[in-house]
């Protein structure tokens, strides 16, 4: 025996199906609109190493004078310019940190922009503090940073990912 209304059972399944197709996009794309993209033509030439925080604190003396990616949470603060690691189960003082060094002479545009990272820019400045970033640059092991405090420093910025 059939169902008294399968043309209305049909119907109601396919405004569901759009509504949940519609409902996944927004999700889909709240998520994915905020990643903003900073690059230098600095070192474009050079591969870079990914490699976790943990990883690369830990081992800091094999990458010395080595490009790398990695992520972690950018601070800055008078006197303080720092990626830390991001992890709630480590310690968070400088000396597992890595200074930041961004350099005039490796400008970071946003991409497909001539908006560069520390310019004024509808009205305020990129926020980057206390944000979870991925950074490009060279590891200089015996650059402590400010009073020398840092495990070393990524210098030669090239790429910022927020």
């Amino acid at each position: 025996m059939a169902s008294p209304h399968p043309k209305h059972f049909t119907q109601y399944l396919n405004k569901m199906s759009v509504f949940l197709i519609l409902m996944g996009s927004m999700v889909w794309l709240s998520c994915s609109h905020n990643k903003k993209v900073y690059k230098s033509d600095c070192d474009s030439d050079k591969a870079f190493k990914h490699v976790g925080f943990s990883q690369l604190i830990d081992s800091l003396a094999n990458y010395d004078q080595k490009y790398v990616e990695v992520s972690g949470r950018y601070k800055e603060d008078k006197g303080v310019s720092a990626l830390f690691n991001d992890s709630l189960f480590v310690d968070h003082s400088s000396k597992n940190a890595l200074w930041v060094d961004f350099s005039q002479d490796c400008p970071l545009y946003l991409l497909g922009t001539h908006v560069g990272l520390f310019e004024y820019n509808d009205g305020k400045f990129t926020q980057i503090n206390d944000k979870l970033i991925t950074i490009r640059g060279r590891i200089d092991l015996h650059n402590k940073g400010h009073l020398k405090q840092y495990r070393g420093t990524i210098e030669r910025v090239s790429f910022i990912k927020l």
